[in-house]
């Protein structure tokens, strides 16, 4: 196969992708989550069953696809942070952008459908933290990779105050973001008026900052 087709292809699959995906998530926004099949996506995206499988592999993944960036974003803070800037400091840097961006999006009426089919599908909720689970291994695993670039007196300690560093974190955005979404759904038209976790994001990312970094002296990890 040459270069030329090749890219041909790479770029169907990607368009067919695509396609399936909007014709998901205009179905589940019409219908609700629950009440839409993925015989229901097939035929509205003019595809095989077989064919959504082949890029999604449940209706949860169709639910969330394009829609969690972070999953990988706040890991890649950490691993492609700028010069002189120690990773704690970028993972809480990209968390406290991350956070007011979505909870500012959250609360936009358009995003209404969304957060009630989250509300009401365990299914969904759950593939959610996993997804955090996700997002938090690989923000340990980066932490640990940075840290460890520079010698370290404990190879565990690394390990611990990673894992740590990265659950605390991410943990801590989930309580806010859940909050956020209980102060939009419980009004009238969807856009509240902000709440108390619009206001205390960035303190909270202060304290955990400050708290890990006791951590790392109380372990003898040198963070930065």
């Amino acid at each position: 196969m040459d270069a030329a087709t090749g890219g041909r292809r790479e770029r169907r699959k990607a368009q067919t992708r695509a396609e399936i995906r909007a014709a998901a998530q205009r179905l589940f926004a019409e219908r609700s989550f629950d009440a839409v099949t993925i015989a229901d996506v097939a035929a509205t995206a003019d595809v095989a069953v077989q064919t959504v499988f082949n890029h999604f592999d449940s209706k949860e993944a169709l639910f969330f696809d394009g829609r969690t960036p972070w999953v990988e974003g706040v890991a890649a803070a950490v691993t492609a942070r700028p010069q002189g800037t120690g990773p704690l400091a970028a993972l809480r840097s990209y968390l406290e952008s991350d956070l007011h961006q979505l909870l500012e999006q959250e609360a936009q009426p358009e995003h209404r459908s969304y957060l009630q089919a989250l509300a009401c599908s365990a299914s969904l909720q759950e593939r959610e933290r996993t997804l955090v689970e996700q997002a938090g291994g690989r923000v340990a695993a980066a932490l640990a990779t940075a840290l460890s670039a520079t010698e370290q007196p404990d190879g565990a300690s690394v390990d611990l105050l990673s894992r740590l560093a990265a659950d605390l974190f991410l943990v801590a955005g989930r309580v806010l973001v859940l909050a956020n979404r209980r102060q939009v759904l419980g009004t009238e038209r969807g856009a509240a008026a902000h709440g108390p976790e619009h206001a205390t994001t960035a303190a909270t990312l202060a304290m955990l900052e400050d708290g890990v970094r006791r951590l790392a002296r109380q372990l003898d990890v040198r963070i930065d």
